[in-house]
């Protein structure tokens, strides 16, 4: 069961029930499951979803930080739906732990993404 579900009728949700929350691209082909938030620590606002994919029993997976912006929660898959398709995912640009400190990068990933930058939206009011 999804954790994302875990309290269906309310509009905020805890960090731990959208950990292992699955992640379906457009199509509905399930391309992984969210591992953990990226919180921007001035605004508060969540500036990415660390997806993981692939492996076997939680061995050899990979993560790959998204848009929060990129994700929409889907109640009918009880996950979240996005545009980017499994093979965005691995053509994304090469992530680092230095990348979090790396302006460029974010710029860079948002844009091969097509999502505004969160800190762009926190500027406007958003």
């Amino acid at each position: 069961m999804a954790r994302a579900t875990a309290h269906p009728d309310h509009q905020c949700i805890s960090s731990e029930d959208i950990h292992g929350t699955e992640v379906y691209e457009a199509g509905g082909k399930n391309i992984g499951e969210i591992d953990h938030l990226i919180i921007d620590k001035v605004s508060g606002r969540v500036a990415y979803a660390v997806m993981s994919f692939g492996g076997f029993v939680g061995l050899g997976h990979s993560h790959y930080p998204i848009p929060w912006g990129a994700l929409t929660y889907d109640t009918s898959l009880g996950g979240f739906r996005t545009s980017i398709t499994e093979q965005q995912l691995k053509d994304a640009p090469e992530f680092s732990d230095d990348s979090w400190q790396d302006r460029d990068w974010e710029a860079r990933t948002h844009q091969y993404y097509g999502t505004p930058t969160y800190w762009d939206d926190a500027r406007r009011g958003l």
